[in-house]
């Protein structure tokens, strides 16, 4: 089995952290599904070609593991970033030849499902399609990008959604929707994002340990969607003495954010500490007394996963498919409300029992989410859209670099 993977955004190399590749949102939900799933099928003996877009720092044709290749292209660039179609349209329809199905992963791109379509349809393979944060259902925001990913993305994406041999959304409600939308229900699969429990397993050494406690940790590009600057507001509302807010993360905000949380008298509490690798989430997650998730709007982050995973007790909006996702294991507010965050924030904090409550109802939900359990679910939708024998073999996972 050979799969063509298209994707806006690929997990990218350590060096492409840092300097001009901050401004890539290098780090991201989008970037670890689709790594982690195409560590996770390569591991089962499946070749992949991953096309995807070119951060700063990145090289352009990398390895993964024993069989799949990452091809990012275009300028490597902050802005403008879907001209990587231009070179990317030829690249994509001639890997399709020779490939069994093309898989393509549609968060706030517009390029990427008419490319998809194109490539799939001349080289009459199976088109594939993973939602990861609906244009039609889960865009929200005002200005000129945000109509334009509603009103034209929303209508290419149920296009989409109704010739794709297959559709996998990331939530049940996310689902529902699109069969609303006249999406068959049998073309249709439920696959969240995942974690890989092995990673959790030890989480090393604590980052944060020049911080004190109690600790407020954030996990997240810093844009307008991700609602830091209500974070910021309920973190000055707070009641609980010395609570600092770990902020992981950078984006075009950030100077901005720096500057409010010193108006709101933050300085020596909030702490920006930028980007870090995926691998040092686990020990981020484990020096942290609670992980918020203040979204605007948000399908499912996969930092709320990896938080499930690492037994944090969690605060988080009510937004998207997060609600059913956390279930009980955490406290869920409005979106934009910061003074109802910072109770539920403070309720955690003061609370022992309610932490520990949280704590053992998040590990008991983080099966659910398991990579090894999700890659062969994905592995069966292949299957039945290409008639293709299903590899179910397993090898020792391989990273980048």
């Amino acid at each position: 089995m050979r799969v063509v993977r298209l994707c806006s955004v690929f997990e990218p190399p350590p060096e492409a952290l840092s300097g001009r590749g901050v401004r890539f949102d290098p780090i991201g939900g989008m970037q670890n599904h689709t790594a982690c799933l195409t560590r996770a099928l390569d591991a089962r003996g499946v070749a992949q070609d991953v096309v995807t877009t070119r951060p700063p720092g990145a090289p352009a044709r990398q390895p993964l593991g024993r069989s799949a290749t990452v091809h990012r292209l275009g300028a490597p660039v902050g802005s403008l970033r879907q001209l990587y179609a231009i070179p990317a349209a030829p690249l994509v329809s001639r890997l399709a030849r020779g490939a069994t199905l093309l898989h393509v992963h549609l968060g706030e791109d517009l390029a990427v499902v008419p490319m998809a379509q194109a490539a799939a349809g001349r080289a009459r393979i199976p088109l594939v399609l993973t939602l990861h944060s609906s244009l039609a259902h889960t865009v929200e925001g005002g200005g000129l990008r945000g109509a334009v990913l509603r009103h034209l993305g929303g209508r290419i994406e149920t296009r989409a959604a109704s010739t794709a041999d297959a559709v996998i959304a990331l939530t049940p409600r996310l689902a529902e929707l699109l069969i609303a939308d006249g999406v068959p229900a049998g073309r249709l699969r439920v696959i969240p994002s995942g974690v890989v429990p092995a990673d959790f397993a030890q989480a090393g050494d604590d980052p944060l340990a020049h911080i004190a406690r109690p600790r407020i940790l954030f996990s997240g590009r810093l844009v307008e969607q991700k609602g830091v600057a209500y974070l910021l507001e309920a973190a000055a509302m707070l009641r609980t003495r010395g609570a600092q807010l770990c902020l992981v993360g950078d984006g075009p905000q950030r100077r901005a954010l720096e500057r409010r949380a010193r108006r709101l008298g933050l300085a020596e509490r909030a702490h920006f500490l930028g980007f870090r690798p995926h691998d040092e989430m686990p020990a981020l997650l484990a020096g942290a007394d609670v992980l918020v998730l203040p979204s605007l709007y948000e399908e499912l982050g996969s930092v709320l996963l990896e938080g499930l995973q690492a037994g944090l007790p969690i605060v988080a909006s009510r937004t998207g498919g997060i609600p059913r996702a956390l279930g009980d294991a955490g406290l869920l507010v409005a979106p934009r409300d910061a003074q109802a965050l910072a109770q539920a924030l403070d309720a955690v904090l003061q609370d022992g029992g309610l932490r520990v409550a949280l704590a053992e109802r998040a590990t008991e939900r983080a099966g659910d989410y398991d990579w090894e359990v999700l890659a062969d679910r994905v592995l069966d939708v292949y299957g039945a859209v290409s008639g293709a024998a299903v590899p179910r073999e397993r090898a020792l996972e391989v990273r980048l670099g």
